[in-house]
């Protein structure tokens, strides 16, 4: 059996996982980041973390074939992460020659976004498709591309930040500094700041009640428009509205199979996707729309661990 190492590198955690051929989990866990300690320090110390857990696993290493890792920021040639975020680590270091210093195995890199919607084509909501559009809607906006099977990192890795499509000239301001932003307005956070614009002038619902004295967050929208609040209910409407816009100016780029939709806005279900279908249709080319699936991912926590194995395969 050939076995293959799948590791999500985020900001405060880590997951490592152990994958064969055939897509199964040998083993995972997850271990603090900790990337104060250097990179240098930080890359030593998980790779042992990972050389332990397959000991442990009675798999031989030489049977190992390859690591994949997913990050936080753009990747060039699968090696090179021009920034990070979240991280204070030196722009422009070629994580994949470090991790292989300590592994003695080839190693490729990508986008966390972009490795999430490897695995949700290879053992996911996308399986059995090579067109797909992946979106991870949370506190922003990030996305993967698949075209014939392969991913479009871009001639800079910027190929997937799709939360930073412009929909409206001088718009609100964006966490990136730019304003228009489309995450400004679908992301989690432009849920929460819809929401609290609206609620300033309007106390008399449901949302109010359920969120008065601490801090609103998307899902309490949702929560309270699944309860009929006709307040919280306009927002979703609105949130549909606006992951329609930017969704229809993708399928018109690109022309997808499948999109499948993951992230904390996604938990919301059919309250949200039903009015997202319904809007794409006055917004979306129309022949994008023929055999068009939209779904919501499906591999959770380890989307990661498997699109990271599936991109060191490839």
């Amino acid at each position: 059996m050939k076995y293959y190492v799948g590791i999500d590198l985020g900001g405060t955690n880590t997951k490592i996982g152990l994958v064969d051929e055939k897509g199964n989990i040998i083993f995972k866990t997850i271990v603090k980041t900790d990337s104060m300690e250097g990179f240098s320090e930080t890359i030593q110390r998980l790779s042992k973390i990972l050389l332990n857990q397959i000991e442990g696993s009675n798999i031989n290493f030489d049977n190992v074939l390859s690591i994949g890792v997913g990050v936080p920021g753009p990747v060039l040639n699968s090696r090179i992460v021009k920034f990070w975020a979240n991280f204070p680590w030196k722009n422009g270091v070629d994580l994949a020659l470090e991790f292989e210093k300590n592994l003695g195995k080839p190693v490729k890199v990508d986008n966390d976004v972009n490795v999430i919607t490897l695995g949700e084509m290879w053992k996911g909501a996308a399986k059995g498709y090579k067109n797909v559009l992946g979106l991870a809607v949370g506190t922003g906006i990030g996305g993967g591309i698949i075209v014939d099977g392969k991913l479009v990192s871009g001639e800079n890795g910027a190929g997937g930040e799709v939360g930073h499509i412009k929909i409206e000239l001088n718009g609100k301001l964006c966490g990136c500094g730019q304003k228009g932003c489309w995450e400004a307005y679908a992301s989690a956070t432009g849920i929460i700041r819809e929401a609290n614009s609206r609620l300033a002038v309007n106390k008399q619902n449901l949302l109010y009640e359920m969120t008065k004295g601490r801090e609103l967050e998307a899902k309490d929208v949702f929560d309270a428009a699944k309860k009929d609040d006709k307040f919280s209910l306009e927002i979703v409407d609105y949130e549909a509205e606006q992951l329609a816009f930017g969704i229809g100016n993708l399928l018109s780029t690109l022309d997808p199979e499948i999109v499948v939709i993951g992230g904390g806005v996604a938990l919301a279900g059919d309250i949200l996707f039903d009015r997202v279908k319904e809007k794409l249709k006055d917004i979306a080319f129309p022949s994008t729309l023929e055999n068009l699936r939209l779904v919501t991912a499906t591999l959770g926590n380890d989307a990661g661990i498997l699109g990271a194995a599936y991109l060191g395969m490839m």
